[in-house]
Protein backbone atom coordinates (compact mmCIF):
# COMPACT_ATOMS: atom_id res chain seq x y z
CA UNK A 1 0.00 0.00 0.00
CA UNK A 2 1.48 3.61 -0.63
CA UNK A 3 2.67 5.23 2.17
CA UNK A 4 1.00 8.62 3.50
CA UNK A 5 2.96 11.23 3.98
CA UNK A 6 2.43 11.84 7.53
CA UNK A 7 1.47 8.94 8.91
CA UNK A 8 2.72 9.95 12.47
CA UNK A 9 0.15 12.66 12.17
CA UNK A 10 -2.69 10.89 10.76
CA UNK A 11 -2.25 8.29 14.15
CA UNK A 12 -2.58 10.95 16.14
CA UNK A 13 -5.45 12.01 14.58
CA UNK A 14 -7.12 8.34 14.46
CA UNK A 15 -6.28 8.53 18.86
CA UNK A 16 -8.17 11.38 18.86
CA UNK A 17 -11.04 9.95 16.64
CA UNK A 18 -11.49 6.39 18.68
CA UNK A 19 -11.74 9.42 22.13
CA UNK A 20 -14.06 11.00 20.75
CA UNK A 21 -16.80 8.33 18.52
CA UNK A 22 -19.50 10.45 18.80
CA UNK A 23 -19.49 12.55 16.14
CA UNK A 24 -18.56 12.37 12.38
CA UNK A 25 -15.33 13.81 11.07
CA UNK A 26 -13.90 14.78 7.70
CA UNK A 27 -10.35 14.63 6.61
CA UNK A 28 -8.04 14.44 3.61
CA UNK A 29 -5.11 11.73 3.15
CA UNK A 30 -2.20 12.59 1.16
CA UNK A 31 -0.57 9.75 -0.38
CA UNK A 32 3.34 10.10 -1.18
CA UNK A 33 2.71 8.69 -5.00
CA UNK A 34 0.33 11.67 -5.15
CA UNK A 35 -3.50 10.46 -4.89
CA UNK A 36 -5.51 12.45 -2.56
CA UNK A 37 -9.04 10.74 -0.65
CA UNK A 38 -11.37 12.04 1.40
CA UNK A 39 -12.29 10.16 4.40
CA UNK A 40 -15.38 10.24 6.56
CA UNK A 41 -15.34 8.47 9.86
CA UNK A 42 -18.92 7.82 12.15
CA UNK A 43 -19.56 6.00 14.73
CA UNK A 44 -20.89 2.37 14.47
CA UNK A 45 -23.88 1.51 16.82
CA UNK A 46 -26.29 -1.26 17.87
CA UNK A 47 -29.21 0.56 19.07
CA UNK A 48 -27.83 3.37 21.57
CA UNK A 49 -24.44 1.94 22.09
CA UNK A 50 -21.03 2.55 19.70
CA UNK A 51 -19.12 -0.40 19.06
CA UNK A 52 -16.93 1.08 16.90
CA UNK A 53 -16.27 3.58 13.63
CA UNK A 54 -16.62 2.96 10.13
CA UNK A 55 -14.48 4.78 7.56
CA UNK A 56 -15.60 5.39 4.03
CA UNK A 57 -13.04 6.56 1.79
CA UNK A 58 -13.62 8.60 -1.58
CA UNK A 59 -10.69 9.66 -4.52
CA UNK A 60 -10.39 13.05 -5.06
CA UNK A 61 -6.88 13.20 -6.40
CA UNK A 62 -8.03 14.75 -9.67
CA UNK A 63 -10.40 17.18 -8.28
CA UNK A 64 -7.25 18.40 -5.54
CA UNK A 65 -4.69 18.57 -8.25
CA UNK A 66 -6.57 20.92 -9.90
CA UNK A 67 -7.81 22.81 -6.78
CA UNK A 68 -3.55 23.17 -6.44
CA UNK A 69 -2.94 24.12 -10.12
CA UNK A 70 -5.36 27.20 -10.05
CA UNK A 71 -3.78 27.99 -6.53
CA UNK A 72 -0.56 28.01 -8.32
CA UNK A 73 -1.88 30.28 -10.88
CA UNK A 74 -3.23 32.57 -8.30
CA UNK A 75 0.24 33.01 -6.52
CA UNK A 76 2.16 33.64 -9.96
CA UNK A 77 -0.59 35.72 -11.41
CA UNK A 78 -0.52 37.76 -8.50
CA UNK A 79 3.27 37.92 -8.62
CA UNK A 80 3.29 38.63 -11.98
CA UNK A 81 0.78 41.62 -11.18
CA UNK A 82 3.26 43.15 -8.43
CA UNK A 83 6.47 42.85 -10.66
CA UNK A 84 4.79 44.78 -13.83
CA UNK A 85 2.83 47.60 -11.47
CA UNK A 86 -0.33 46.80 -13.03
CA UNK A 87 -3.26 45.64 -11.06
CA UNK A 88 -6.76 44.15 -12.13
CA UNK A 89 -10.33 44.90 -11.30
CA UNK A 90 -13.91 43.96 -12.00
CA UNK A 91 -17.04 45.91 -11.22
CA UNK A 92 -20.28 44.30 -11.30
CA UNK A 93 -23.11 46.12 -13.54
CA UNK A 94 -25.89 44.58 -11.94
CA UNK A 95 -26.82 47.13 -9.57
CA UNK A 96 -25.34 46.23 -6.87
CA UNK A 97 -21.84 48.29 -7.18
CA UNK A 98 -19.40 45.42 -6.22
CA UNK A 99 -15.90 46.09 -6.95
CA UNK A 100 -13.10 43.72 -6.71
CA UNK A 101 -9.43 44.06 -6.27
CA UNK A 102 -6.32 42.35 -6.94
CA UNK A 103 -3.64 42.44 -4.44
CA UNK A 104 -1.29 44.67 -6.58
CA UNK A 105 -4.19 47.30 -6.83
CA UNK A 106 -4.80 47.38 -3.64
CA UNK A 107 -1.20 48.32 -3.33
CA UNK A 108 -1.46 50.94 -6.15
CA UNK A 109 -4.29 52.86 -4.23
CA UNK A 110 -2.42 51.98 -0.98
CA UNK A 111 -5.53 50.66 0.15
CA UNK A 112 -5.24 46.91 2.56
CA UNK A 113 -7.66 44.64 1.77
CA UNK A 114 -9.47 44.69 5.15
CA UNK A 115 -9.61 48.31 4.78
CA UNK A 116 -11.80 48.12 1.05
CA UNK A 117 -15.73 47.80 1.49
CA UNK A 118 -15.56 46.70 -2.29
CA UNK A 119 -17.78 49.42 -3.50
CA UNK A 120 -17.46 51.74 -6.77
CA UNK A 121 -17.83 54.90 -4.83
CA UNK A 122 -14.75 53.92 -2.10
CA UNK A 123 -13.11 53.94 -5.75
CA UNK A 124 -13.96 56.77 -6.52
CA UNK A 125 -13.41 58.81 -3.24
CA UNK A 126 -10.05 57.93 -3.83
CA UNK A 127 -9.54 59.94 -7.42
CA UNK A 128 -8.41 63.10 -7.17
CA UNK A 129 -10.82 65.89 -6.80
CA UNK A 130 -10.25 67.64 -10.41
CA UNK A 131 -10.16 64.11 -12.66
CA UNK A 132 -13.40 62.84 -10.82
CA UNK A 133 -15.41 64.05 -13.13
CA UNK A 134 -13.63 62.66 -16.07
CA UNK A 135 -13.08 58.81 -14.96
CA UNK A 136 -17.00 59.16 -14.44
CA UNK A 137 -17.47 60.22 -17.84
CA UNK A 138 -15.55 57.67 -18.96
CA UNK A 139 -16.66 54.95 -17.17
CA UNK A 140 -20.28 56.15 -18.58
CA UNK A 141 -19.35 56.01 -22.29
CA UNK A 142 -17.77 52.52 -21.58
CA UNK A 143 -20.78 51.16 -20.30
CA UNK A 144 -23.23 52.47 -22.45
CA UNK A 145 -20.98 51.49 -25.79
CA UNK A 146 -20.10 55.00 -27.06
CA UNK A 147 -15.86 54.65 -26.37
CA UNK A 148 -13.23 52.43 -24.69
CA UNK A 149 -12.51 52.91 -21.27
CA UNK A 150 -8.89 54.05 -21.60
CA UNK A 151 -8.22 57.02 -18.95
CA UNK A 152 -5.57 58.53 -16.93
CA UNK A 153 -5.57 60.25 -13.71
CA UNK A 154 -4.73 60.69 -10.27
CA UNK A 155 -5.23 59.15 -7.24
CA UNK A 156 -4.95 60.09 -3.51
CA UNK A 157 -3.94 57.99 -1.26
CA UNK A 158 -4.86 57.36 2.86
CA UNK A 159 -1.52 58.77 3.72
CA UNK A 160 -2.59 62.12 1.93
CA UNK A 161 0.64 60.83 -1.47
CA UNK A 162 -0.76 61.62 -4.80
CA UNK A 163 0.03 59.10 -7.61
CA UNK A 164 -0.96 59.13 -11.52
CA UNK A 165 -2.53 55.99 -12.44
CA UNK A 166 -3.66 54.19 -16.29
CA UNK A 167 -6.67 52.43 -16.30
CA UNK A 168 -8.28 50.25 -19.46
CA UNK A 169 -10.89 48.11 -19.03
CA UNK A 170 -13.67 46.20 -21.20
CA UNK A 171 -17.23 45.93 -21.01
CA UNK A 172 -18.80 42.06 -20.68
CA UNK A 173 -22.26 42.26 -22.49
CA UNK A 174 -24.92 39.36 -22.23
CA UNK A 175 -26.75 38.04 -25.49
CA UNK A 176 -29.31 41.40 -25.43
CA UNK A 177 -26.15 43.42 -25.08
CA UNK A 178 -27.00 44.61 -21.72
CA UNK A 179 -23.51 45.39 -19.47
CA UNK A 180 -22.80 42.49 -16.59
CA UNK A 181 -19.12 43.35 -15.82
CA UNK A 182 -16.35 45.38 -16.00
CA UNK A 183 -12.87 43.79 -16.15
CA UNK A 184 -9.68 46.18 -16.06
CA UNK A 185 -6.45 46.65 -15.15
CA UNK A 186 -4.60 49.59 -13.63
CA UNK A 187 -1.18 50.75 -13.61
CA UNK A 188 1.24 53.28 -11.28
CA UNK A 189 2.48 55.71 -14.01
CA UNK A 190 3.75 57.94 -11.26
CA UNK A 191 7.53 58.00 -12.73
CA UNK A 192 6.69 57.92 -16.11
CA UNK A 193 4.52 61.20 -15.92
CA UNK A 194 7.70 62.14 -14.29
CA UNK A 195 10.19 61.45 -16.55
CA UNK A 196 7.76 62.95 -19.37
CA UNK A 197 7.60 66.47 -17.17
CA UNK A 198 11.06 66.13 -16.98
CA UNK A 199 10.90 65.87 -21.19
CA UNK A 200 8.62 68.52 -21.93
CA UNK A 201 10.86 71.37 -19.66
CA UNK A 202 14.16 70.55 -21.38
CA UNK A 203 12.63 70.74 -24.66
CA UNK A 204 10.66 73.91 -23.27
CA UNK A 205 14.19 75.44 -21.70
CA UNK A 206 15.83 74.59 -25.56
CA UNK A 207 13.05 76.02 -27.22
CA UNK A 208 13.65 79.38 -25.11
CA UNK A 209 17.12 78.73 -25.38
CA UNK A 210 17.27 79.32 -29.16
CA UNK A 211 14.87 81.98 -29.03
CA UNK A 212 16.65 84.19 -26.79
CA UNK A 213 19.87 83.38 -29.30
CA UNK A 214 17.85 84.91 -32.16
CA UNK A 215 16.32 87.85 -30.09
CA UNK A 216 20.25 88.39 -29.08
CA UNK A 217 20.93 88.47 -32.33
CA UNK A 218 19.83 91.82 -32.87
CA UNK A 219 19.92 93.43 -29.24
CA UNK A 220 23.48 92.46 -28.72
CA UNK A 221 23.88 94.69 -32.36
CA UNK A 222 22.23 97.55 -30.95
CA UNK A 223 24.15 97.18 -27.86
CA UNK A 224 27.42 97.22 -29.62
CA UNK A 225 26.76 100.47 -30.73
CA UNK A 226 25.40 102.23 -28.56
CA UNK A 227 28.34 100.85 -25.88
CA UNK A 228 30.50 101.23 -28.49
CA UNK A 229 30.04 104.89 -29.64
CA UNK A 230 29.39 105.99 -26.23
CA UNK A 231 33.01 104.85 -25.17
CA UNK A 232 34.39 106.40 -28.69
CA UNK A 233 32.84 110.15 -27.59
CA UNK A 234 34.06 109.55 -24.12
CA UNK A 235 37.53 109.64 -25.92
CA UNK A 236 37.22 112.80 -27.65
CA UNK A 237 34.81 114.70 -24.66
CA UNK A 238 37.43 116.37 -22.14
CA UNK A 239 36.58 115.53 -18.29
CA UNK A 240 35.36 118.82 -17.36
CA UNK A 241 32.39 118.72 -20.44
CA UNK A 242 28.99 118.97 -19.32
CA UNK A 243 27.98 116.05 -21.20
CA UNK A 244 30.34 113.94 -20.34
CA UNK A 245 28.27 112.85 -17.52
CA UNK A 246 25.51 111.64 -19.81
CA UNK A 247 27.72 109.78 -22.28
CA UNK A 248 28.89 108.12 -19.26
CA UNK A 249 25.17 107.17 -18.30
CA UNK A 250 24.62 105.67 -21.52
CA UNK A 251 27.80 103.80 -21.71
CA UNK A 252 26.80 102.21 -17.95
CA UNK A 253 23.17 101.68 -19.00
CA UNK A 254 24.33 99.45 -22.09
CA UNK A 255 26.62 97.60 -20.32
CA UNK A 256 23.81 96.60 -17.07
CA UNK A 257 22.04 95.90 -20.48
CA UNK A 258 24.52 93.20 -21.98
CA UNK A 259 24.66 92.29 -18.79
CA UNK A 260 21.70 91.24 -18.27
CA UNK A 261 21.33 89.17 -21.61
CA UNK A 262 24.21 87.63 -20.67
CA UNK A 263 22.63 86.15 -17.65
CA UNK A 264 19.55 85.34 -19.75
CA UNK A 265 21.82 83.16 -22.11
CA UNK A 266 23.82 81.42 -19.66
CA UNK A 267 21.49 78.76 -19.34
CA UNK A 268 21.15 78.03 -22.56
CA UNK A 269 25.03 77.87 -23.89
CA UNK A 270 28.14 76.24 -22.96
CA UNK A 271 30.53 79.15 -22.14
CA UNK A 272 34.21 78.96 -23.29
CA UNK A 273 36.69 80.11 -21.36
CA UNK A 274 37.93 83.96 -22.37
CA UNK A 275 40.99 84.56 -20.26
CA UNK A 276 42.24 88.78 -19.59
CA UNK A 277 43.42 90.82 -17.02
CA UNK A 278 40.88 91.88 -14.82
CA UNK A 279 40.55 93.19 -11.16
CA UNK A 280 38.55 91.23 -8.51
CA UNK A 281 37.32 93.96 -6.55
CA UNK A 282 35.26 95.29 -9.87
CA UNK A 283 33.92 91.68 -9.99
CA UNK A 284 33.26 91.57 -6.35
CA UNK A 285 31.31 94.99 -6.88
CA UNK A 286 29.42 94.51 -9.77
CA UNK A 287 28.00 90.66 -8.01
CA UNK A 288 27.23 92.09 -4.26
CA UNK A 289 25.08 94.89 -6.29
CA UNK A 290 23.07 91.99 -7.41
CA UNK A 291 23.42 89.43 -4.68
CA UNK A 292 21.20 92.03 -2.45
CA UNK A 293 18.47 91.38 -4.81
CA UNK A 294 19.01 88.04 -5.65
CA UNK A 295 19.24 86.62 -2.13
CA UNK A 296 16.10 88.46 -0.98
CA UNK A 297 15.34 90.77 2.27
CA UNK A 298 16.61 88.38 4.79
CA UNK A 299 19.85 88.15 3.87
CA UNK A 300 22.22 90.95 4.51
CA UNK A 301 25.40 91.67 2.22
CA UNK A 302 28.06 92.87 3.35
CA UNK A 303 31.70 93.61 1.29
CA UNK A 304 35.02 94.35 3.15
CA UNK A 305 37.60 94.91 -0.31
CA UNK A 306 41.33 95.56 0.19
CA UNK A 307 42.82 98.66 -1.79
CA UNK A 308 45.13 98.82 -4.51
CA UNK A 309 44.91 94.45 -5.62
CA UNK A 310 47.33 93.13 -8.08
CA UNK A 311 44.95 92.05 -11.03
CA UNK A 312 44.57 88.77 -11.64
CA UNK A 313 44.11 86.49 -14.84
CA UNK A 314 41.18 84.73 -15.52
CA UNK A 315 37.43 84.50 -17.44
CA UNK A 316 35.50 87.37 -15.52
CA UNK A 317 32.42 85.63 -16.20
CA UNK A 318 33.29 82.48 -14.93
CA UNK A 319 34.67 84.13 -11.59
CA UNK A 320 31.49 85.88 -11.27
CA UNK A 321 29.20 82.49 -11.40
CA UNK A 322 31.60 80.83 -9.19
CA UNK A 323 30.94 83.69 -6.36
CA UNK A 324 27.03 83.61 -7.85
CA UNK A 325 27.00 79.99 -6.70
CA UNK A 326 28.49 79.99 -3.29
CA UNK A 327 25.99 82.69 -2.92
CA UNK A 328 23.01 80.46 -3.68
CA UNK A 329 24.24 77.63 -1.20
CA UNK A 330 24.71 80.00 1.38
CA UNK A 331 21.28 81.04 1.30
CA UNK A 332 20.14 77.55 1.10
CA UNK A 333 22.08 77.44 4.33
CA UNK A 334 20.44 80.23 6.02
CA UNK A 335 16.46 79.35 5.68
CA UNK A 336 16.15 81.97 8.34
CA UNK A 337 17.76 84.40 6.96
CA UNK A 338 21.31 86.14 8.09
CA UNK A 339 24.60 87.69 6.75
CA UNK A 340 26.91 86.97 3.70
CA UNK A 341 30.29 88.80 3.66
CA UNK A 342 32.03 88.85 0.23
CA UNK A 343 36.40 89.87 1.12
CA UNK A 344 38.98 90.50 -0.18
CA UNK A 345 42.97 90.53 0.79
CA UNK A 346 46.14 89.81 -0.43
CA UNK A 347 47.80 87.37 1.29
CA UNK A 348 51.63 85.63 0.70
CA UNK A 349 51.18 81.65 1.74
CA UNK A 350 54.58 80.45 3.50
CA UNK A 351 55.46 76.92 2.89
CA UNK A 352 54.12 76.20 6.61
CA UNK A 353 50.73 77.13 5.21
CA UNK A 354 50.71 75.26 2.10
CA UNK A 355 51.85 72.41 3.81
CA UNK A 356 48.18 72.71 5.70
CA UNK A 357 45.80 72.97 2.51
CA UNK A 358 47.33 70.59 0.31
CA UNK A 359 47.99 71.28 -2.79
CA UNK A 360 48.39 74.77 -2.43
CA UNK A 361 51.93 75.67 -3.69
CA UNK A 362 54.12 78.70 -1.34
CA UNK A 363 53.53 82.44 -3.34
CA UNK A 364 51.19 85.42 -3.90
CA UNK A 365 48.02 84.87 -4.14
CA UNK A 366 44.74 87.71 -3.87
CA UNK A 367 41.73 85.86 -2.03
CA UNK A 368 38.38 86.14 -1.95
CA UNK A 369 36.53 85.20 1.04
CA UNK A 370 32.96 84.32 0.83
CA UNK A 371 31.24 83.70 4.39
CA UNK A 372 27.78 83.24 5.55
CA UNK A 373 26.18 82.59 9.41
CA UNK A 374 24.23 79.88 8.16
CA UNK A 375 23.99 76.28 9.83
CA UNK A 376 27.35 75.23 8.63
CA UNK A 377 28.78 71.26 7.70
CA UNK A 378 30.18 68.69 9.21
CA UNK A 379 33.73 67.39 8.67
CA UNK A 380 32.57 64.52 6.42
CA UNK A 381 30.65 66.89 3.99
CA UNK A 382 33.38 69.20 3.72
CA UNK A 383 35.46 66.46 2.76
CA UNK A 384 32.99 65.77 -0.04
CA UNK A 385 31.74 69.38 -1.11
CA UNK A 386 33.60 69.58 -4.22
CA UNK A 387 32.67 66.60 -5.47
CA UNK A 388 30.59 66.36 -8.78
CA UNK A 389 26.99 65.44 -7.86
CA UNK A 390 27.28 65.53 -4.36
CA UNK A 391 24.70 67.22 -3.00
CA UNK A 392 22.66 67.33 0.67
CA UNK A 393 19.73 69.02 -0.69
CA UNK A 394 16.37 67.24 -1.19
CA UNK A 395 16.10 65.38 -4.61
CA UNK A 396 14.85 67.63 -7.49
CA UNK A 397 16.33 70.59 -5.57
CA UNK A 398 20.21 70.33 -6.18
CA UNK A 399 22.29 69.05 -8.96
CA UNK A 400 25.27 68.63 -7.12
CA UNK A 401 27.69 70.20 -9.64
CA UNK A 402 27.86 74.11 -8.20
CA UNK A 403 30.73 73.82 -5.55
CA UNK A 404 32.11 71.17 -8.23
CA UNK A 405 32.32 74.29 -11.41
CA UNK A 406 33.96 76.57 -8.39
CA UNK A 407 36.78 74.14 -8.03
CA UNK A 408 37.06 73.70 -11.52
CA UNK A 409 36.87 77.56 -12.16
CA UNK A 410 39.83 78.27 -9.77
CA UNK A 411 41.68 74.94 -11.60
CA UNK A 412 41.67 76.59 -14.87
CA UNK A 413 43.82 79.46 -13.73
CA UNK A 414 46.28 78.07 -11.37
CA UNK A 415 43.82 79.15 -7.95
CA UNK A 416 42.55 77.28 -5.39
CA UNK A 417 39.28 76.83 -3.18
CA UNK A 418 39.05 75.61 0.60
CA UNK A 419 36.04 76.08 3.09
CA UNK A 420 36.36 76.02 6.71
CA UNK A 421 33.04 75.36 8.69
CA UNK A 422 31.52 74.13 11.55
CA UNK A 423 28.06 72.96 12.80
CA UNK A 424 26.05 75.57 13.69
CA UNK A 425 28.94 78.35 13.15
CA UNK A 426 28.48 79.00 9.70
CA UNK A 427 30.90 78.66 6.59
CA UNK A 428 33.60 80.26 4.94
CA UNK A 429 34.95 79.50 1.70
CA UNK A 430 38.57 80.75 0.55
CA UNK A 431 39.37 81.54 -3.31
CA UNK A 432 43.03 81.92 -4.20
CA UNK A 433 43.93 83.72 -7.41
CA UNK A 434 47.09 83.70 -8.46
CA UNK A 435 48.43 87.57 -9.48
CA UNK A 436 49.49 88.34 -12.91
CA UNK A 437 53.54 88.40 -12.83
CA UNK A 438 55.17 91.85 -12.35
CA UNK A 439 57.80 91.36 -15.51
CA UNK A 440 53.80 90.64 -17.48
CA UNK A 441 51.97 93.67 -15.72
CA UNK A 442 52.97 95.81 -17.93
CA UNK A 443 52.01 94.32 -21.11
CA UNK A 444 49.10 92.31 -20.18
CA UNK A 445 47.43 95.56 -18.94
CA UNK A 446 48.06 97.19 -22.07
CA UNK A 447 45.91 94.42 -23.86
CA UNK A 448 43.50 93.95 -21.32
CA UNK A 449 42.84 97.65 -21.12
CA UNK A 450 42.85 97.93 -25.14
CA UNK A 451 45.86 100.87 -25.43
CA UNK A 452 47.61 98.70 -27.76
CA UNK A 453 47.08 99.37 -31.33
CA UNK A 454 49.05 98.34 -34.63
CA UNK A 455 49.47 98.43 -38.34
CA UNK A 456 48.46 95.17 -39.15
CA UNK A 457 45.86 95.04 -42.16
CA UNK A 458 42.27 93.69 -41.13
CA UNK A 459 38.99 92.52 -43.24
CA UNK A 460 36.15 93.33 -41.53
CA UNK A 461 33.07 91.72 -42.53
CA UNK A 462 29.51 93.01 -40.64
CA UNK A 463 26.18 92.83 -42.20
CA UNK A 464 24.84 95.84 -39.87
CA UNK A 465 25.89 98.90 -40.69
CA UNK A 466 25.57 100.87 -37.36
CA UNK A 467 28.19 98.14 -36.10
CA UNK A 468 30.49 97.62 -38.73
CA UNK A 469 31.28 101.84 -39.03
CA UNK A 470 31.97 100.78 -35.10
CA UNK A 471 34.69 98.33 -36.02
CA UNK A 472 35.96 100.11 -38.47
CA UNK A 473 36.12 103.28 -36.59
CA UNK A 474 37.82 101.74 -33.23
CA UNK A 475 40.09 99.46 -35.31
CA UNK A 476 41.18 102.79 -37.47
CA UNK A 477 41.88 105.08 -34.68
CA UNK A 478 44.10 102.34 -32.92
CA UNK A 479 46.48 102.40 -36.39
CA UNK A 480 45.15 99.30 -38.43
CA UNK A 481 44.21 99.25 -41.47
CA UNK A 482 40.89 98.38 -42.14
CA UNK A 483 39.08 96.64 -45.51
CA UNK A 484 35.57 96.76 -45.09
CA UNK A 485 32.70 94.70 -46.36
CA UNK A 486 29.15 94.09 -45.53
CA UNK A 487 28.78 90.18 -46.81
CA UNK A 488 30.69 87.76 -47.35
CA UNK A 489 30.56 87.96 -51.04
CA UNK A 490 31.75 91.27 -51.16
CA UNK A 491 34.76 89.94 -48.78
CA UNK A 492 35.90 87.19 -51.00
CA UNK A 493 35.78 89.86 -53.79
CA UNK A 494 37.76 92.61 -51.85
CA UNK A 495 40.60 89.80 -50.68
CA UNK A 496 40.70 88.63 -54.04
CA UNK A 497 41.61 92.19 -55.53
CA UNK A 498 44.01 92.59 -52.44
CA UNK A 499 47.52 91.62 -53.46
CA UNK A 500 49.28 92.67 -50.08
CA UNK A 501 49.04 90.59 -46.94
CA UNK A 502 45.51 90.04 -44.86
CA UNK A 503 46.34 89.61 -41.26
CA UNK A 504 42.81 88.56 -39.82
CA UNK A 505 39.56 88.48 -40.71
CA UNK A 506 36.83 89.98 -38.34
CA UNK A 507 33.59 88.73 -39.55
CA UNK A 508 29.92 88.38 -37.75
CA UNK A 509 29.41 84.65 -37.77
CA UNK A 510 25.65 84.45 -38.83
CA UNK A 511 24.57 86.79 -42.09
CA UNK A 512 22.08 86.85 -44.64
CA UNK A 513 23.17 84.87 -48.01
CA UNK A 514 27.31 82.90 -46.78
CA UNK A 515 27.59 82.95 -43.24
CA UNK A 516 30.97 84.44 -41.89
CA UNK A 517 32.10 80.86 -40.90
CA UNK A 518 31.38 79.85 -44.40
CA UNK A 519 33.20 82.49 -45.32
CA UNK A 520 36.29 81.99 -43.20
CA UNK A 521 36.95 78.69 -44.11
CA UNK A 522 36.80 79.81 -47.77
CA UNK A 523 39.47 82.85 -47.43
CA UNK A 524 41.47 79.86 -45.00
CA UNK A 525 41.46 77.63 -48.43
CA UNK A 526 42.86 80.14 -49.83
CA UNK A 527 45.58 81.90 -47.11
CA UNK A 528 46.23 79.21 -44.82
CA UNK A 529 47.99 81.17 -42.27
CA UNK A 530 44.75 83.91 -41.99
CA UNK A 531 43.65 84.31 -37.89
CA UNK A 532 39.99 84.48 -37.48
CA UNK A 533 37.85 86.24 -35.09
CA UNK A 534 34.14 85.47 -35.12
CA UNK A 535 31.46 88.42 -33.83
CA UNK A 536 28.05 86.77 -32.64
CA UNK A 537 25.33 87.98 -30.72
CA UNK A 538 23.88 84.18 -30.94
CA UNK A 539 24.83 81.35 -28.33
CA UNK A 540 27.68 78.99 -29.25
CA UNK A 541 25.04 76.16 -29.21
CA UNK A 542 23.25 77.98 -31.54
CA UNK A 543 26.24 78.51 -34.03
CA UNK A 544 27.47 75.75 -36.61
CA UNK A 545 30.55 75.68 -34.65
CA UNK A 546 31.30 71.84 -35.04
CA UNK A 547 35.01 71.00 -36.47
CA UNK A 548 36.13 74.57 -36.66
CA UNK A 549 39.72 76.12 -36.81
CA UNK A 550 41.48 76.21 -33.90
CA UNK A 551 42.52 79.45 -35.47
CA UNK A 552 38.97 81.09 -34.33
CA UNK A 553 38.43 82.91 -31.63
CA UNK A 554 34.56 84.00 -30.66
CA UNK A 555 33.90 87.56 -29.60
CA UNK A 556 30.87 87.54 -28.00
CA UNK A 557 28.46 90.83 -29.08
CA UNK A 558 27.90 93.09 -27.20
CA UNK A 559 31.31 94.48 -26.86
CA UNK A 560 33.29 97.99 -26.67
CA UNK A 561 36.15 99.00 -28.49
CA UNK A 562 38.26 98.74 -25.84
CA UNK A 563 37.30 94.66 -25.89
CA UNK A 564 37.17 94.60 -29.62
CA UNK A 565 40.85 95.82 -30.03
CA UNK A 566 41.76 94.33 -26.52
CA UNK A 567 40.97 90.60 -28.69
CA UNK A 568 42.20 91.54 -31.79
CA UNK A 569 45.75 92.30 -30.39
CA UNK A 570 45.50 89.06 -28.78
CA UNK A 571 44.74 87.10 -31.64
CA UNK A 572 47.39 88.71 -33.70
CA UNK A 573 50.38 87.95 -30.88
CA UNK A 574 49.60 84.24 -30.92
Amino acid sequence: MPQLEDADALAAKSRTIWEHPDREVFDVLRFKDGRVFERCVAPHRIGSTIVGLVASFRDISQSAHAQQALELHRILFEKAQEVAHVGSWVAELDGSDRLGWSAETHRIFGVLPGQFDGTAETFFSLVHDDDRAVVRAASLAAVEGRAAYDVEHRIVRRDGSERWVHERADVLRGDQGEPIRMVGAVQDITDRRHLEDQLRHSQKMEAVGRLAGGIAHDLNNALTAIAGYAELALGQVPDEHPVREDLDEIRRAAERASSVTRHMLEFSRKRVLEPRVFSLNEIVMAVARMLSRLLGSDIEVGTRLQPALPPILGDPGHVEQAIINLALNARDAMPNGGRLDLATRFDIVDETSARTHVPMTPGRYVVLSVTDTGHGMSREIQNRVFEPFFTTKDVGKGTGLGLSMVYGTLKQIGGFVFVDSEVGRGSEFSLYFPPVPAHALPAALAIAEGKRGGTETLLVVEDEAAVRTLVASALGKAGYRVLIASSAEEALKIADGHAADIDLLLTDAMMPGQSGIDLARALISRRPDLPVVLMSGYTEETLPLENVEERFSLLHKPFTPRELRQRIREVLDR
